[in-house]
Order: C-alpha cells, then sequence, then structure tokens
C-alpha cells in the first residue's frame, strides 16, 4: 500500500531521524548534501562549516529538505519539506542550537561529524565549538510511506 502521511506522522519523523539532505541551489548549480540534526517542532538545527553549501545559502537562503526510514525497498516513510535558513550568529541562538543539537540520542556507533566539539557532549558553550550553527524553518512539508500488506505466496 502506498500513501500520503498525516501531519502527526510527518512530525514524528522529523524528530525520529538524525541524519536529512538538504538541497539548496544557486547560480544554476543544485546541491544536495547530508546532514546531521535535531528537530524542535519549528526548527531543524544543524552544525557545519565553510564549504560549497555554505556559500550556495548565502547567496538563497531557500532550501528543500528530506528525510526518511527505510525499513526495506517495500516498507518505508519520507518527508520532504521546505524552508528558509538562517545563519545564527549571536551567543543566546548559538546556545540554543548547541542545546538542542546535545540532546539528540545519538546511536551507541556514530561519526565524528555527528559530534560536535572534540569534547562533546559536555561542552555547553557554543564559542567552543568552531563551525557554524544553522536552523532551518520549516515552512511547507508532506510525506508519503509505502507498506507492503502480507500476502502468502502459497494461497490457493
Amino acid at each position: 500500500m502506498f500513501g500520503s502521511l498525516n501531519n502527526s506522522e510527518i512530525e514524528t519523523l522529523l524528530h525520529s531521524q538524525l541524519v536529512g539532505r538538504m538541497g539548496c541551489h544557486a547560480d544554476n548549480l543544485t546541491y544536495v548534501v547530508p546532514i546531521s540534526y535535531a528537530y524542535d517542532g519549528t526548527y531543524v538545527y544543524a552544525h557545519t562549516f565553510k564549504g560549497m553549501k555554505m556559500n550556495i545559502i548565502r547567496k538563497n537562503p531557500e532550501i528543500c529538505f528530506q528525510v526518511d526510514d527505510m525499513h526495506d525497498m517495500a516498507n518505508w516513510q519520507s518527508v520532504i519539506a521546505w524552508g528558509t535558513v538562517e545563519e545564527l550568529t549571536g551567543k543566546e541562538q548559538c546556545s540554543k542550537a548547541l542545546e538542542i543539537l546535545s540532546a539528540r540520542v545519538l546511536p551507541f556507533l556514530s561519526s565524528e561529524t555527528m559530534h560536535l566539539s572534540p569534547v562533546w557532549p559536555f561542552s555547553a558553550d557554543p564559542e567552543s565549538v568552531p563551525g557554524i550553527f544553522l536552523r532551518i524553518l520549516l515552512e511547507r512539508k508532506t510525506g508519503r510511506f509505502e507498506h507492503l500488506e502480507p500476502t502468502s505466496f502459497f494461497a490457493s
């Protein structure tokens, strides 16, 4: 069965995942990159460094954000959202972003990019975390799912 996720299911999926894909576009170049994130119900918070993604976002802050949960090729959920990226600069905003990102429940094994600093998760001072904090206001969201109904191949 294939269908659309309702608002509650969309919100649940956005809250439950740790990695999404952000698509950004400027100067006739589209760039899609995975990002680790945390979602607070309004904003997607992320941490990054200077590079192509930031160069594009600074030219055009309108992005597309996608997350999914794939159990297998016939049982999955996906959310696509559109929003606006804001680069956080003030200490209060960065502290809030750090607090939300640090509250994520990470898997036992995680990559270095999931950790925000060498002393993570113990640093509460955003000035001790190199890089850039972002938040994305999700303005429009849609979701789809596929669920394979159990069948018997040997039914008569």
